[in-house]
């Protein structure tokens, strides 16, 4: 997670934002550059018969789809307004829906999207994509999602599936769901789609789950006579955002997998779709500073903005990084703790509590990394009718 690197390009875009805007700035800036660098990383360290789709749900917006597009396989969307965005901005690139609670809409909607695979969630699910195709005489390519235990996966602060969830079907579904299969020929059998968890930090346990994920999706190839060209291995791969050097190590991640399946020759495809991995260092919350006070012997900074606009910090629930970009007045702090907040009327409204700055002043600018991902796009953005942050985007589009 380097996001050092565009320091210096959100320093300029700032004194740019400044010279446009007679209010203070308040703005969303993203390096693309340093977005398709990223994945392009992302794509060239991953082994041969693997392959990335983008999670568009960490943030599907038109520049950093665009960004992406040279360097993933296709985009993964969660819901039928996604798969349409998707298809606007994205035109020849694969697509995948996944997500519970499917409406018939939305089935019907991808069956008739050529080149849309779905992740089928339920015996239900399944049931009524098999009708809805076959009323629509179209062919429709699917994956089987399943929440299977792994024994010793351990724990996340999200867990996907080894547990009750409304994620996939029971292994005890399974031979009901091949019968299905059988029952419906308009139904392509593509593989299966295992996401037991996200945060994941862990690049050795992300190995180990693979190894399961294959294991298994073998195992059940012969017992229910399935042919299984991919295994969706999900994402998940974890930003630790208070500690950003401890995130998920991809390099060795990808190291890893050349070794494991250099052992199996013959192997279906390995399809990860990560989402906030691929976005989250591309993009800098801005906020300028209103008011700097002191209340029952703590100092608060309140800025232009707040968790309406960027609300990963209450979210995540923590302490979000940031760089003071200095002004031209004179600091009103000096080697002190301060709290970050915005212009809500909540006391939830916190960016980062009790903070150490060398120098802070009014008119200086608060920009929060690791702000490209399920940032802007999960924020109650309409709260107390605020102006929205201005949206920039550096590089190429």
């Amino acid at each position: 997670m380097n996001f050092a690197a565009s320091l210096p390009r959100i320093q300029a875009a700032i004194g740019s934002l400044r010279s446009q805007a007679s209010e203070p700035v308040c703005a969303y800036v993203y390096d693309l550059d340093a977005l398709a660098a990223h994945a392009r990383h992302m794509r060239e360290a991953l082994p041969m018969g693997c392959e990335i789709y983008y999670a568009a749900k960490a943030n599907a917006d038109a520049p950093i789809l665009k960004a992406l597009a040279p360097w993933v396989h296709g985009f993964e969307a969660a819901s039928g307004g996604e798969l349409r965005w998707l298809r606007s901005q994205q035109a020849s690139k694969p697509l995948l829906l996944g997500g519970p609670g499917k409406l018939d809409s939305e089935l019907a909607e991808a069956i008739a999207e050529p080149g849309c695979t779905l992740h089928v969630e339920s015996l239900g699910e399944l049931r009524r994509l098999g009708a809805i195709s076959q009323n629509m005489q179209r062919q429709v390519t699917l994956f089987l999602r399943m929440n299977i235990a792994v024994e010793g996966m351990g724990e996340s602060r999200l867990v996907m599936g080894g547990k009750p969830t409304p994620f996939g079907m029971d292994e005890s579904d399974l031979a009901q769901a091949v019968a299905l299969l059988r029952e419906y020929p308009l139904l392509t059998f593509e593989g299966f789609h295992f996401h037991l968890m996200s945060h994941q930090h862990d690049a050795a346990l992300q190995l180990r789950l693979v190894d399961a994920y294959l294991d298994i999706a073998q195992r059940w190839e012969h017992e229910h006579g399935l042919t299984v060209r991919t295994v969706n291995a999900g994402g998940g791969f974890g930003v630790d955002y208070a500690q950003p050097e401890n995130s998920f190590d991809w390099t060795s991640f990808c190291e890893g997998l050349r070794e494991r399946l250099g052992r199996r020759p013959g192997a279906p495809v390995l399809r990860f779709e990560p989402g906030r991995f691929v976005s989250v260092a591309c993009g800098w919350y801005v906020m300028e500073v209103l008011d700097i006070k002191r209340s029952h012997g703590e100092h608060f900074a309140v800025a232009r903005g707040g968790t309406h606009h960027f609300r990963t910090p209450p979210a995540q629930g923590h302490d979000h990084p940031f760089q003071v970009i200095r002004g031209d007045n004179e600091p009103v702090l000096r080697n002190a703790h301060v709290t970050l907040v915005g212009q809500l009327c909540t006391p939830k409204d916190v960016l980062a509590r009790q903070q150490p700055v060398n120098e802070l002043a009014i008119g200086d600018c608060l920009a929060f990394p690791l702000a490209g991902a399920y940032a802007w796009n999960i924020s109650h953005q309409n709260f107390l009718m605020h102006a929205p942050p201005r949206m920039m985007y550096l590089g190429s589009e």
